[in-house]
């Protein structure tokens, strides 16, 4: 080591605090990855000094030198003075344990849908067979991509109306070499005519009108198609409930994620057997629903649906 590297009397962990004071102070919103601010300060502070995000805690006393002190400090300034997400400081997202790239092109991935694809949808599924799996809503390709991963037997479409956002989506699929996804421009399933599958998952735009106009500034480096989603957050979800019996095998499963909207949901169709899933951190508004119960009820659902133009 030489005498030109100069060394302050501060620590990976003083950094990690120091960043968590901070952005509490600041009144940062954490919900794009991370929850709270402590995990937040530890990504940034450990992708500024370029080590591993599941950095062993034995290195946390480690000294750092000036120049990885001011590059901290620098990505802190940016964090409180711009509300950037984290993610897109940083450039990566972690979801379904991948790395992502993550950018302005799409919302940041944070879908607890990762935890049923680890899980392979069971008991979801109940050991039913999938060829052929979509999407919909694709966005940074986030859940094609991690069901191609740990599915690699299945075929996989990820289907989005944004270009902008497919482009970012495939630049995941060569990061993570999923050759078995493949990526589609649709808005929702009308670029899809004529295609079936046995299982479509789905994350589209839910956050209501005036959610999304009262969100934190986070938000706002997001693109706004990805959340906005009418009055009570149902435009596009209606919309899927309606097609995606065209599109699903006989015995085939839709899984959508509709969060906060789930209380509109369950008002404007109770007669609509829902399944609602529960994670390790409760239930967090994504449902799963038949084919078959799908058929039953699409009267009543494309008519709520086509009211929406």
């Amino acid at each position: 080591m030489t005498d030109s590297v100069s060394f302050e009397q501060v620590s990976i962990v003083d950094l990690i605090r120091y960043g968590g004071s901070r952005f509490n102070e600041a009144g940062l919103t954490f919900g794009h990855s991370y929850d709270n601010a402590l995990d937040e300060a530890t990504q940034l502070v450990l992708h500024a000094l370029h080590l591993p995000h599941d950095l062993s805690p034995v290195y946390g006393n480690a000294r750092v030198t000036a120049e990885e002190r001011a590059r901290v400090l620098a990505l802190f300034e940016r964090r409180i003075r711009e509300r950037v997400p984290a993610a897109y400081l940083t450039g990566e997202a972690w979801f379904a344990g991948l790395s992502f790239k993550s950018d302005r092109r799409a919302l940041v991935p944070r879908s607890p849908i990762a935890e049923l694809i680890v899980a392979g949808f069971e008991p979801w599924l109940g050991g039913r067979a999938v060829e052929r799996a979509l999407d919909l809503c694709t966005g940074s390709g986030c859940i094609a991509i991690a069901m191609g991963h740990y599915h690699p037997h299945w075929q996989v479409v990820g289907a989005d109306i944004d270009e902008a956002a497919l482009s970012l989506a495939e630049e995941n699929k060569a990061r993570l070499h999923a050759d078995n996804v493949e990526l589609r421009k649709s808005d929702l399933f009308a670029g899809l005519r004529g295609e079936v599958f046995d299982l479509i998952v789905t994350n589209p735009p839910y956050v209501t009108d005036a959610e999304t106009d009262a969100l934190p500034r986070e938000y706002a480096h997001e693109p706004e198609r990805g959340l906005r989603a009418g009055a009570d957050g149902l435009d596009l979800a209606l919309r899927i409930l309606r097609d995606a019996p065209g599109h699903l095998g006989e015995h085939g499963l839709l899984i959508c994620e509709v969060g906060e909207a789930e209380r509109a949901l369950t008002a404007l169709l109770p007669e609509l057997p829902l399944a609602w899933v529960e994670f390790k951190v409760g239930q967090m508004g994504v449902f799963v629903a038949e084919r078959a119960d799908l058929v039953e009820h699409h009267a009543r659902i494309k008519q709520l649906a086509d009211a929406r133009g």
